[in-house]
């Protein structure tokens, strides 16, 4: 029974992500296999994924956080740390509600050590502010919503 179930789960998911019949793929190097409806327009992703990303390496943080010249927060934060997955969830909601007027980028310290060191991070989470390249405010640890609303508001200067 348990395994019936299983593979119904799996099925179900598999199905989820092949096109259906008159549908077209999206697809490039950088782009998710993701199927267009026939109208031509992709399904969507919500606004936490185009203010959010995860920087992969020192010159993707460069270019995406240093370079951007919108203002960028940057949430150090780790696999192990329990503050970070509370605090993570919660920081992207609140950028979300900025509509795209500041970005979020996710530096895992376990993977990018030689940021976490640049940046002078010695505990999780700790989270920067950034505009045109520099850091402009910081804070280490958890905050509420009306902190990170705060936060986010002295960012961007409304």
């Amino acid at each position: 029974m348990a395994q019936r179930l299983v593979f119904r789960r799996l099925l179900s998911l598999t199905l989820r992500t092949l096109p259906l019949q008159g549908q077209r793929m999206v697809s490039g190097p950088l782009t998710p296999r993701v199927p267009l409806a026939p109208h031509g327009k992709a399904f969507g992703t919500s606004a936490s994924c185009r203010s959010t990303f995860n920087v992969q390496d020192g010159s993707d943080f460069q270019d995406r956080v240093v370079n951007n010249p919108k203002p960028v927060v940057v949430d150090f934060h780790a696999q192990w740390c329990g503050p970070c997955k509370i605090l993570g969830p919660r920081l992207e909601k609140m950028v979300a509600k900025q509509e795209g007027k500041v970005l979020m980028a996710k530096v895992d310290i376990d993977d990018h050590t030689d940021l976490a060191i640049e940046y002078e991070v010695s505990a999780v989470p700790t989270v920067l502010a950034m505009k045109n390249g520099d850091v402009v405010d910081k804070f280490v640890g958890i905050k509420d919503e009306d902190q990170l609303e705060a936060f986010l508001k002295k960012l961007i200067g409304a």
